[in-house]
This record gives structure tokens, C-alpha cells and sequence, in this order.
């Protein structure tokens, strides 16, 4: 995590900073030093691309915090590995499930039965519990059209 005092400006909120915005820094006179020195390359761009090196290397998005004065972004680890798996007391079809949907962005249950050669009713039991420990979230379809992809 990396912390610093600062303040968004008026109106802004944490969301706002991970889609394409206006550059309002808190301190014009340090941004335009760094904006002249070539550390910054355009206005408004730094946390969007944050966001994408982070994606790009196959880590999570983070997550930015902002309370009153303080203001951090919390950077995370890849949570979706084997072994972090395993400490949640999932099965080996539910956790080769994670690591399909996490290498494929999303799994149905046909694919999940084709993978762990597994019934029907044991991918649904199986992707249910999924659903419920957050790991992964319905696409809201029902049906063919169904899948799952990481919460």
C-alpha cells in the first residue's frame, strides 16, 4: 500500500479515478516539475495506467482509498493461485475450475464437466458453492447461455 496526504478534488470519488478523466493535480506547481522532467507524459492518465500494468503482468486491479485527507492505493497480490486455493477448502474440481476461469476470464457448466469429467448436477452443486464463498460470480443468464466468471 502507498500512502499519502492529499485530497481529490471537489466532487471526486475513488471510481472516478479508474475511468478516463480530466488532470486536476493538488499540487500544480510539483506536477508541472515532473510533467517537464518527462515523469509524466500526459495529464489525467496515472492511475488508468496503473491499472493496466497491473492487468498486463496478471495482477489484480487496486484498489484506491480516500478518507478526508488521506488518500492510498493498495496494491494486491494474485490471490488465485493453487496453493492460496487449497486453504479454502475447495475441492480439486472446484480448484481447477478457478485456475480454467483464470487463464479463459470465464467457465459454464458444460465446460466445467468437461474438464473435471464430472455430472451435471456436480458442476452446478460445485460452481454453486463457488458462487457463494465470492470467488466467482453468475453472469446472470440462465441457461446456454450461462456462465461464471472471478468475483
Amino acid at each position: 500500500m502507498i500512502w499519502n496526504e492529499g485530497q481529490l478534488p471537489e466532487n471526486w470519488t475513488t471510481e472516478k479515478l479508474t475511468q478516463k478523466h480530466s488532470s486536476k493535480p493538488y499540487n500544480p506547481d510539483i506536477a508541472n516539475a515532473f510533467f517537464r522532467s518527462g515523469y509524466i507524459e500526459s495529464w489525467g492518465r496515472g492511475t488508468i495506467k496503473i491499472i493496466e500494468k497491473c492487468i498486463e503482468v496478471g495482477l489484480p486491479s487496486p484498489l484506491y482509498h480516500y478518507d478526508g485527507s488521506d488518500f492510498s492505493v493498495e496494491f494486491r497480490k494474485d490471490l488465485y493461485h493453487k496453493e492460496y486455493l487449497q486453504t479454502l477448502n475447495l475441492n480439486e474440481r472446484q480448484i481447477k475450475a478457478i485456475l480454467y476461469v483464470k487463464g479463459n476470464e470465464k467457465i459454464t457448466n458444460s465446460e466445467y464437466q468437461k474438464i473435471n469429467d464430472c455430472s451435471r448436477n456436480t458442476a452446478s452443486n460445485d460452481l454453486s458453492e463457488l458462487v457463494e464463498k465470492e470467488l466467482l460470480k453468475p453472469s446472470g443468464q440462465k441457461g446456454a447461455g450461462a456462465f461464471y466468471s472471478l468475483n
